[in-house]
């Protein structure tokens, strides 16, 4: 379990990382009043948030995207196990360097998160959505940098911007899109059975009974809520574990391609050079 806090000018940027055998609980908190956004990797860990008698649950954090406002009396509380790795990557900042903030990112926060900039109590929460894949493709490679020394501190201050104006830009679309509580725990649903079906998903009308939700409003839900429609989601997903499987040289390619459902290799290979400009032969 690996714990890493950075400064980048007035942003304070902690890289979480766990990956364990057993279950384990990982906890922690902050010294000063801060206003953050937590982005979430892969793992899909459960998250508890504890502040005096309240508490607040999250059970579906895998890609998730949290803004929050927290004090020294608050609690973050992680359940890491074998099968959910811990990937969080947390950008914070104080109220009072929000004014001092480079490019007038600290008018963003009090614009688009005026409540967490006037909080009115320990733990205020703020939007929270489920990433792009653009949002998520660079927290995946935030936690795969290959680069060292100061090439590396040079990508990971530019990819942090880069993030940063990924969830402003998502949080101004999506204030026009509501979808209603119980909506968003359907959709997390099917975005569940999805990724535990990755080899061999459901139809899309078989996944709309299960969530119910009509097909036309489960299709039009799920990318309004993730970005992208079902099986463009789905796509990514499966890229994105045969690259992690073949990089951490877990698979073949061969085998990768099988592991994630293609079961023609030329298809595999065209879609994975689409999505990241690269055959999966060329991993090295």
């Amino acid at each position: 379990m690996t714990r890493d806090i950075i400064d980048i000018n007035d942003f304070i940027i902690l890289v979480e990382e766990a990956k364990v055998n057993e279950a384990t609980i990982d906890s922690c908190s902050f010294e000063e009043p801060l206003i953050a956004v937590a982005f979430y990797g892969s793992g899909n860990v459960d998250l508890k948030v504890k502040y005096g008698d309240k508490q607040k649950d999250f059970n579906h954090t895998k890609g998730l995207a949290l803004s929050f406002f927290a004090d020294d009396k608050v609690e973050f509380i992680h359940t890491v196990s074998s099968a959910k790795p811990l990937e969080c990557l947390v950008i914070a900042t104080s109220i009072k360097a929000l004014d001092k903030l480079p490019n007038q990112e600290g008018e963003l926060f009090g614009d688009m998160l005026g409540e967490l900039v006037n909080p009115s109590d320990h733990y205020v929460e703020g939007p929270h959505f489920i990433m792009t894949p653009e949002m998520q493709a660079i927290v995946d490679g935030l936690f795969n940098i290959k680069y060292e020394g100061k090439t590396k501190m040079m990508f990971f201050r530019s990819q942090i911007t880069t993030l940063l104006s990924h969830f402003f830009g998502q949080l101004a679309s999506l204030k026009t899109e509501k979808i209603n509580p119980q909506e968003r725990s359907k959709l997390n649903w099917a975005k569940d059975i999805l990724l535990e079906n990755i080899d061999n998903p459901p139809s899309l009308s078989e996944l709309s009974k299960q969530i119910g939700l009509n097909t036309f409003k489960l299709k039009k839900d799920f990318k309004a809520y993730f970005g992208v429609p079902v099986f463009k989601y789905l796509q990514n997903e499966r890229l994105t574990l045969a690259h992690k499987l073949i990089r951490n040289q877990d698979a073949t390619v061969q085998e990768a391609a099988w592991h994630v459902g293609y079961d023609s290799l030329s298809s595999f290979s065209n879609a994975f050079a689409k999505k990241f400009g690269y055959r999966p032969s060329q991993i090295k």
